[in-house]
Order: C-alpha cells, then structure tokens, then sequence
C-alpha cells in the first residue's frame, strides 16, 4: 500500500483530467485500480491535509489513463473491472459492460417479487458478465436461477463473477443462443430477465467509438429495426414461463410501443414499459396469460 499526501494527489488529479476524458471514467479507474473510492475523493477535499493510500502508483494509474484518452477503450476493459450496484465484476471485451440504467431491472424485480423469501426459479437469457443473474441469486437467495449465453467465453467471466461474489450455488450457467439450453424448463420459470442486443443497424453505425470499436458486436446489434432478438425470445417465451410468469426485457429509448404490441400478441397481459432515471422507456415488462 502506497502513502501520499491529499494535497499531491488531488494536484495529480487535476493534471490528469486536465488532459481531456470523463470524470466518471477517471473515478472509475482510481475505485477499481488505485483503491481510492468517491467517498475518499470527498473526503479529501474537505480535509487535505489527509494521507491517502494508493493500490498502485501514480504512475500506473497515469499510464492506463493516458492509454485510454490515445485508444478510447473503455477504461473498465482497461482495469479489467466494473462496479454495478454492489458487485464488483471482471470484464473483459468479450462481454458488454454493464451500464448503471441496467441496474433498474432489478428493482423492476423487487417491486413484482417483494419478499426476498420468495422460492422463484427465473432465468437471464444473454448474461454477458453475469451482473443481472448475480445480483437476482444474492438478493433471493432461497430462489434458483439459469443463465444462458451463446458465447462461452462470456461465460467463464459470468461463472467466475459469480464465485467471486459469494459461496452460494443457487444459479447455473448454461451456453447457447437463448431458450435454447432451457428445454428441460419448459413451463417452470416464475420470471425470465434480458438485456439483448437492441440497437438498430443504422444506429450502431453511430455510436460512440468507444463502443463500437471495442464492445461486442454480438451483444449490441438487434437487426435491422433493433427488435430481432426480442421478437424471439418474447415468441418463445410462452413455451417456458409458468402461467402468469413474467417477461423483462431491456429496450431501445423507442421500441417500447413496439414490443408492447408484440407481448400482447403472444398472450402477455400486465404490459408496462418503464422509465429509467432520464425518463426514457428503458424496460417493457409483461405476464404470461
């Protein structure tokens, strides 16, 4: 552990942010690779005449920083981790990084579920970096959960997350393209969760170059209108969900009267879309029959 005072740490930090970036990717390399939390920066800044502890030496977090602003890779891919809610997860670029409104979907469950004594059995299609399921499985932990994903990779990082996280064994990884390595739970899930790739072909083209170039492309593209991978799993979903289970999924800012339409084709009733925290239609949510 590295000793430095308040003072010559907070001039570092100016110098470094003087350089160009965003202050909430900057915060995030000094949590996951310096130690140095938000609430120590606030701390500091009150009192600066405090001694600070480094995980790492200045001149590490600088080298990464200063990658970062040349090859605009994300700086979560840079540190190898992520916070989400209360986890702290590894990722790399072969799973999509969790993104704070995502973190709503689990509230979504809480408010349909409210007692954490519940005996659900859900399933998150697509988990990438396992946050969703991890996070269900510990808030539920007399519950029993399934997650898919089609690439394996992802999910070595998912199972890894998850023993990291806990010593519980309440949720299981199974690889392959949605409900596909779900046969044998046909009928049987309270709840089914996911955030699948939504992005229409010609926004992808415009996203940010720190996306497009080092996220996957798997995880972010939904076809040409964004809505592929929805229509199936909302088509299939019938075939696995008990009666009155629920369908979660994560959407485009203006899918949501799309997808609600689609639901209600397939016998979903209940149909909702929620707002994230910017208002905007982040979450269509529905009840099998």
């Amino acid at each position: 552990m590295l000793s430095i005072s308040a003072e010559e740490f907070l001039i570092w930090k100016k110098k470094q942010l003087s350089k160009g970036g965003h202050q909430e990717s900057f915060a995030v390399l000094l949590d996951c690779l310096g130690g140095v939390s938000r609430s120590d920066i606030n701390l500091i800044a009150i009192n600066p005449n405090e001694i600070l502890h480094l995980k790492k030496k200045l001149e590490i977090l600088e080298s990464v920083w200063d990658d970062h602003l040349l090859k605009s890779c994300p700086i979560q891919y840079l540190c190898g981790i992520t916070f989400w809610r209360d986890l702290k997860l590894k990722v790399t670029n072969k799973v999509l990084i969790p993104r704070p409104e995502t973190e709503l979907i689990v509230d979504i469950v809480f408010n349909i579920f409210r007692r954490k004594s519940e005996k659900l059995f859900f399933a998150e299609l697509g988990t990438g970096s396992g946050a969703i399921s991890i996070a269900l499985a510990l808030a539920y932990p007399l519950s029993n959960g399934v997650a898919t994903d089609i690439d394996k990779d992802s999910l070595e990082i998912a199972t890894k997350n998850f023993i990291s996280s806990c010593k519980q064994s309440n949720l299981k990884f199974y690889c392959g393209n949605w409900w596909s390595p779900l046969e044998n739970f046909k009928g049987k899930l309270d709840l089914v969760i996911s955030n699948p790739p939504y992005i229409p072909k010609d926004t992808y083209e415009k996203l940010p170059i720190e996306v497009r170039n080092f996220e996957p492309k798997v995880a972010l593209l939904g076809g040409e209108d964004g809505l592929k991978h929805i229509r199936e799993i909302i088509q299939k979903a019938p075939l696995f969900l008990k009666e009155k289970g629920w369908l979660i999924l994560e959407n485009h800012y203006d899918q949501g009267e799309k997808i609600k339409k689609i639901l209600s084709k397939n016998k979903f009733t209940s149909i909702e879309i929620v707002k994230d925290l910017s208002g905007i239609g982040r979450f269509t949510i529905g009840r099998y029959k």
